[in-house]
Formats: structure tokens, sequence, C-alpha cells
């Protein structure tokens, strides 16, 4: 998947300045790509050039000008060819597993200080997902949602970023159980 992909995905559901594509990013999307702001803007002016996009000029007394974009038919039909093609399986690459895979050989103590911060960094994330899901569903139960809400797709990405959360907590946790008795057991020793 390209950047161009998540970008004309983001802008199915309503026109997005730049800014608010980066908002969007650091939110919903950002549980399946990863971009920074600077790339999200060199690749809507290049979506725009390409005719998959459509920008707008809208003019504001009190702020400077904005532009905002929208889908154009080129680029539903390019999210069609995209979402006929196979996909490939996803892989982790994650440095603090590196560093996990080598606990037998290095001071575990700031591996588990790293761990602690991953802890509250997928809580911080489970707790955004959750408030994105009870916003997206409103008073709906979600299997009522699930089955007749207008919008399901970012629901459904929301629910694996929010799934995808709760496994790393779980593993963080574990892994510095392991590691703390570990180092316990050691110092015992």
């Amino acid at each position: 998947m390209a950047l161009r992909h998540a970008v004309l995905a983001a802008l199915l559901d309503e026109e997005l300045s730049g800014y608010q594509l980066a908002k969007a990013f650091g939110t919903g999307v950002a549980n399946f790509w990863h971009a920074l702001p600077q790339q999200l803007y060199a690749e809507l002016a290049k979506l725009e050039q390409e005719g998959l996009i459509a920008g707008r000029e809208v003019v504001q007394d009190t702020r400077p000008n904005k532009r905002l974009f929208q889908v154009t038919a080129a680029g539903l039909a390019e999210l069609e060819r995209f979402a006929a093609t196979s996909t490939k399986p996803s892989f982790i690459r994650d440095d603090l597993l590196v560093k996990v895979q080598a606990a037998d050989h290095v001071d575990t103590q700031a591996l588990i200080a790293q761990l602690a911060e991953r802890i509250a960094f997928a809580d911080s994330k489970i707790e955004l997902f959750g408030a994105l899901l009870r916003k997206m569903r409103g008073e709906r139960a979600e299997e009522e949602f699930l089955r007749h809400g207008e919008r399901i797709g970012p629901y459904l990405t929301c629910l694996r970023g929010l799934e995808f959360e709760r496994a790393n907590r779980a593993w963080y946790e574990r892994t510095t159980t392991i590691l703390s008795e570990r180092r316990t057991d050691r110092a015992g020793r």
C-alpha cells in the first residue's frame, strides 16, 4: 500500500484541509498508517496533480485561506483498483523487540522502563480508540451499528487498532513480569 491510498480513504467521508487530514492521521488512520504532516501535504499535491482529488480554496475572514480536498471519480476508481488487488501479510518491525531479543545479555532494567512507557502509550491509544468508537456509533449498540450503520469501514479499522493496542499492552505487561521475576531470581542467587 502506498500513502496515496491511505489519503484517498481518509478523504472519502468529507472534504478535509491538509491540517484536518494530518489530525485524522494522528487519530483514526494512525492505527494502520503513519505519515508525517510534510508527507501528507506532498501527497495531496501529487494526488491533485494526477486528478485523483480535487482541491478548492476557501476564503476565511479572520484566518488565512485554506484548501479543502475531496476524492474525484478517478480517485474512487483508483481505490477500487487498489481494493481488488491482493495484499501481502503484515509483519512486525519494532526496535523494542530487538532489545527484548537481547534480554539475556543486557541489563533488563532499561527494558522494563521502556515497556512501562509502552504500556502507558497503549493505555492512551486504547482510551482514544474507545472514544472514537463510541462517537462513531452514537447511541447505538455495537452489533446494531455493525449491521445497520452507514459507514462501517472506519469503525472496523478503529476496532482493529483497539485490539492491536490491547494485545500490545498484554504482551508488554507479561514481558515486564517475566523480566522482573528473572531479575529478582538472579539477584537472589
